[in-house]
């Protein structure tokens, strides 16, 4: 469809939109510009709109509103499954590190924006995920597994790493917890580069030749097929998200985030309930990480530094802590324009920076909040002006008959 699509745009005169769709590396000053406005627009509408667009599909009666809600759904499957036949390679790979970090959110959100455990070492799991899948995958190695295999021992090696990680932290809050876990995280990564672990690791020159996999006879080898191994691992993990959230398990975790004591004092068992959080963000971090070795072909030390926890957490901050579809918006945000623009790589850093000075200023709650983040935030206590107003009227005294 592609190669259609690019001589139709031809021919319709718009040779600008072919190049930018079907081109092979970042985009000129000129295409920046146009997205960046273009997504401060969208942004913006959002904002102004999305909650109306909410309140009048919630006003509808219920059968009116599932079908409203399975058409919507229908139409983004539809959208999701056509946009890499849609797009060009070069696109396709940029919506493939969306959604390897669409994936690393959604598993920090669960310890992050449900459970409330700040976790700086995140980029752990991530990196764990990766050399199990290359020591079990790599025609380099002896064991030479295929992905389909290999994926079992990264659920239970990567679950146990966040139990193995989260045990020792569990007594530790707030600051104190992120300086810790941040510590982990950077402990993992001298491992894996160490020479102690050489032998099977292949310390600084990493792990190479690691097999692309393939599942009825498609072999996931290009941008395009890589994007739908990636996005049907998305989908799977954002349903897991949403029914935890939704059940008991949930429950405890937004109790324990609001107050951990009161919590502890209504019965909730905060310890298992804090390992279960560590140990199911763990499995999404590491299964990114899986996803990564395969997408590249190699694994090294140095692909898992400090700056993929911070963007991970960054994007949750900037989308919405505690919500999906906030994760989704601050992947796009946090991670598709960088890779878009190009020309403004090196200025990475103080973009993120700025973003997220100005969201703590402007909207301190994410793009796209939970309602529960919402209220918090907005609803939590009366306005100061509306406090005074009514601690300065007098009170009427009652009419004696």
């Amino acid at each position: 469809m592609e190669p259609l699509l690019r001589i139709s745009l031809v021919q319709l005169g718009l040779d600008d939109v072919a190049d930018f769709l079907y081109q092979s590396g970042g985009s000129t000053l000129d295409a920046a510009v146009v997205v960046f406005v273009l997504a401060g627009l969208a942004s913006y509408l959002w904002a102004r709109q999305g909650a109306a667009v909410r309140r009048r599909v919630g006003g509808l009666p219920k059968g009116q509103r599932r079908t409203v809600d399975l058409l919507a759904i229908a139409l983004i499957g539809i959208f999701l499954l056509a946009l890499p036949q849609i797009v060009g390679t070069f696109l396709s790979e940029v919506l493939g590190t969306v959604g390897l970090y669409i994936l690393l959110g959604l598993g920090l959100n669960i310890v992050v924006g449900y459970a409330g455990l700040l976790d700086l070492g995140y980029v752990a799991f991530y990196a764990v995920g990766a050399y199990t899948v290359a020591v079990l995958t790599s025609t380099a190695l002896s064991t030479q597994l295929d992905l389909w295999t290999a994926l079992p021992f990264v659920v239970v090696v990567g679950a146990l790493t966040g139990l193995m990680i989260g045990a020792p932290v569990l007594r530790l809050r707030g600051d104190y917890l992120a300086i810790v876990t941040l510590g982990f995280g950077e402990i993992a990564r001298i491992l894996f580069i160490s020479d102690w672990f050489k032998p099977a690791l292949g310390g600084a020159q990493g792990i190479l030749s690691i097999p692309k996999p393939t599942l009825a006879g498609v072999t996931f080898r290009d941008p395009q097929t890589l994007y739908y191994l990636i996005l049907a691992f998305c989908v799977l993990a954002a349903v897991v998200a949403w029914s935890l959230s939704h059940s008991r398990v949930g429950r405890a975790w937004n109790a324990m985030r609001e107050d951990e004591s009161v919590a502890e004092a209504t019965g909730i068992n905060t310890t298992n309930y804090k390992l279960l959080a560590f140990g199911i963000g763990a499995v999404f971090g590491s299964l990114a990480g899986a996803l990564f070795a395969v997408k590249i072909g190699s694994v090294f030390a140095q692909s898992f530094p400090l700056l993929v926890s911070i963007t991970a957490l960054a994007l949750i901050i900037l989308g919405g802590m505690g919500n999906i579809a906030g994760v989704i918006v601050g992947a796009l945000v946090l991670v598709g324009l960088p890779e878009l623009l190009r020309e403004f790589a090196e200025f990475r850093l103080l973009i993120y920076g700025g973003v997220l000075v100005a969201m703590m200023l402007l909207r301190p709650e994410g793009l796209v909040p939970s309602a529960d983040r919402k209220r918090e935030l907005h609803d939590e206590e009366p306005p100061e002006e509306q406090y005074r107003q009514q601690v300065s009227e007098p009170t009427a005294a009652p009419v004696v008959t």
